[in-house]
């Protein structure tokens, strides 16, 4: 007997933008996917990936039960106890041969679009006891980070725009029509920007790629790739050189602007100008235009985060919307007030507790930047990794120098991932252990509801029953922990009782005791999982609204504007523009950026085939001057050399480009033999990371800088 259709509303949680779904299901199968119109938050847009959530759902290559590698390199299904039991003792017999810092674990994106992730894998991370901790933080947004804990005393106290009343965008190396918002939680963008321009308002891009969001914007301005710093310290020279400064009552409530006038007096337009490739006058406009409107944001997202002088490029940032009076009020940048607040639960944020073996980068957070991976496996010595744990990741293709992390990982002692393809990475594992699909787990977006543009608090029961015997990641995740962690009974009592929990309640308790809840008042008026489950669209929680101080976390409770850990880096920018001025830096080679389409997020998207279908994207864009020059014709194969590896891509001739510049996009490279990634394996396209450089990092924090990498090119055969 056919059962009638049921429809369930959840969030889409395969990128940032957090868009309000309808999964119309019928006999556990889903029938269709559309916008939510009712959402208040996305108000029914919707993008291909959530449609391509079903995809992944029957994807046939998806993962259900837990393989082995055998001996000859095949693999063989083995049993829940038997995977669990055995990555246990893999990584117990590592640890107690060569020490606890012989183990490594690398998170990927996806896990903070998991609510049992997030849930449960801090407890797993402090079970292992080693420093080699890894994410995609250190290849993305780790900057953001770091002038947060510097500037407002909290790694996660990050400004978000408010783009639904500003009345000037400045928005730097992102594009948000691609990525649908990245820190920056916006579904709609298109919409968003066209509102602002109809209410009179101005999208100014700064990009060296007229990138999708720069075709919608009043004025697009190439840079060079790797100087925005340049750019915003000569923004505020004119500012504060001007006295066009206008902090209002944040002048109280931060450390002098002297300091910063200071530093920004060695950086005029005329003088970086030819560095950047911004003409003094157009840099002297920009800066008096953003300090005279009447609410004006700047917005600065990957292109300047991975990049050279990253940590920089936030800090500034935030310096040029709080001297403008533009940080925490109405139509600038400002903090939210999330339903669940995370910040209370993570820890502030420190750099340089402890450095890498090899090369010395600091670690932040507790993490190491994940450019280093390699080398820590490559070079022996006492704490040479011996063995790596992956949860929701593929560095092979999502980190710099990505073929010699390939060839590393099968030196490992043991390898264990948590995940449901057999992709380019996984494949080195000594056991894969798969988590259910998005589908089958309740949801709750515990990070983007604290980068949202609006506040709004949404659950998402599961819409589909996991296959018999299926594991939800955070039920994998706990029972390594148990198996790992040696304890007290009162620690064991208290981890089973985290473990009965399970995510519901854990996420109950965080909204009775947020910022909306009913705190422990079983019959409170406030906010509780309850009236989020008889609220299937969502609840808007209102605008974003000023906190400040009462949202600082700095000791004294006033804003760092110039902080000693930071400024002491400006010497270092110095330095490239003195080089960029002479022209000592280029030896005439064009410099590589990444670049992001609206159909793609991670890499195991380009095994689903709706999202891979249509024009090739995996392409080399070029300005016609430079092609020109070299007797480059459009869809020719081009070899891209840098000193990390080659690869070749079909060329596309472009004036989207800036002269000099040249692009690829990240996730592809699907060439790899020993995969089960049969849609992906067809559109291999060329791995972004094979050629980034994993010398190439922010010498602050080490985040990777993966854009602006010097490369150079010659025709070759398509491979």
């Amino acid at each position: 007997m056919t059962s009638a259709n049921t429809t369930h509303y959840r969030a889409c949680n395969l990128c940032e933008a957090m868009c309000g779904i309808e999964v119309e299901v019928r006999n556990n199968r889903v029938v269709s996917i559309r916008g939510d119109d009712d959402d208040p938050f996305s108000r029914g847009y919707i993008c291909p990936k959530a449609i391509a959530l079903s995809d992944l759902q029957d994807d046939p290559d998806r993962l259900r039960r837990p393989i082995r590698r055998t001996p000859s390199g095949d693999w063989t299904e083995i049993t829940w106890s038997e995977a669990l039991d055995q990555t246990a003792e893999g990584i117990r017999a590592v640890r107690a041969e060569h020490g606890a810092d012989s183990l490594a674990l690398y998170l990927g994106n996806p896990n903070v679009h998991s609510l049992g992730s997030l849930l449960y894998g801090p407890p797993l991370l402090r079970a292992l006891r080693t420093r080699n901790r890894f994410s995609a933080t250190s290849v993305d947004q780790l900057p953001h980070h770091v002038a947060a804990r510097f500037m407002f005393g909290h790694q996660l106290l990050l400004p978000i725009p408010d783009i639904d009343r500003t009345e000037l965008l400045l928005m730097l190396g992102a594009n948000p029509v691609a990525s649908n918002g990245s820190l920056m939680t916006a579904p709609g963008m298109k919409r968003r920007l066209r509102e602002l321009q109809a209410r009179g308002g101005r999208l100014i891009v700064v990009d060296p790629r007229r990138t999708e969001t720069a075709e919608l914007a009043d004025r697009h301005l190439f840079v060079r790739p790797g100087t925005d710093a340049l750019l915003l310290m000569a923004l505020l020279h004119v500012i504060l050189e001007e006295r066009l400064e206008q902090p209002g009552r944040l002048a109280e409530l931060a450390t002098p602007i002297d300091e910063m006038r200071t530093i920004a007096s060695d950086f005029p337009p005329e003088r970086v100008a030819m560095a950047t490739g911004i003409e003094a006058g157009e840099i002297f406009t920009l800066a008096r235009d953003f300090a005279a409107a009447p609410a004006a944001v700047c917005y600065g997202r990957l292109g300047v985060s991975t990049q050279e002088f990253g940590g920089l490029c936030q800090w500034l940032i935030n310096v040029l919307n709080l001297v403008t009076g533009n940080l925490d009020r109405a139509g600038g940048a400002l903090f939210t007030r999330p339903a669940v607040d995370v910040v209370p639960a993570f820890g502030h944020g420190q750099l340089g507790r402890w450095r890498s073996r090899v090369r010395g980068l600091p670690e932040f957070g507790g993490e190491l930047p994940a450019a280093i991976l390699s080398e820590e496996i490559l070079t022996p010595g006492d704490g040479q990794v011996r063995a790596l744990l992956t949860v929701a990741g593929n560095p092979v293709l999502s980190t710099p120098n990505g073929r010699q992390l390939e060839s590393a990982l099968p030196r490992l002692d043991f390898m264990a991932s948590v995940d449901f393809y057999l992709n380019e990475t996984t494949r080195h594992a000594h056991i894969i252990l798969p988590p259910t699909a998005p589908l089958e787990r309740d949801h709750y977006d515990l990070i983007f509801h604290l980068l949202a543009v609006r506040n709004t608090a949404k659950f998402s029961p599961a819409a589909l029953r996991p296959e018999p015997g299926a594991r939800h990641d955070w039920q994998i995740l706990a029972q390594l922990h148990r198996r790992l962690e040696r304890r007290s009974l009162g620690k064991r009592a208290l981890a089973t009782l985290n473990r009965w929990a399970g995510p519901r309640r854990l996420l109950d308790l965080g909204l009775r005791i947020g910022p909306y809840g009913s705190r422990l008042n079983p019959v409170g008026a406030g906010l509780t999982l309850r009236k989020l489950l008889r609220s299937p669209h969502g609840i808007d929680l209102g605008p974003l609204e000023p906190c400040l101080p009462d949202r600082l976390r700095t000791a004294d409770r006033k804003i760092h504007l110039a902080p000693a850990e930071l400024t002491a880096d400006v010497p270092r920018l110095d330095q490239r523009l003195t080089a960029l001025s002479t022209g000592a830096a280029t030896h005439g080679q064009l410099l590589l950026i990444g670049r992001r389409d609206l159909r793609s997020n991670n890499s195991w998207m380009h095994n689903v085939p709706r999202l891979v279908s249509g024009r090739p994207r995996c392409t080399l864009l070029m300005h016609p001057v430079d092609a020109g020059r070299r007797g480059f014709e459009d869809g020719q194969a081009i070899a891209l050399i840098s000193r990390a590896g080659r690869v070749v891509a079909p060329l596309q001739v472009s004036d989207q480009m800036m002269p000099g510049v040249v692009s690829l996009p990240h996730g592809w490279g699907h060439d790899r033999g020993g995969t089960r990634m049969t849609t992906a394996s067809r559109h291999p396209g060329a791995s972004l990371n094979d050629v980034t450089d994993d010398l190439q990092v922010d010498a602050l924090c080490g985040t990777a800088a993966v854009n602006g990498v010097p490369v150079r090119v010659e025709a070759a055969l398509l491979e």
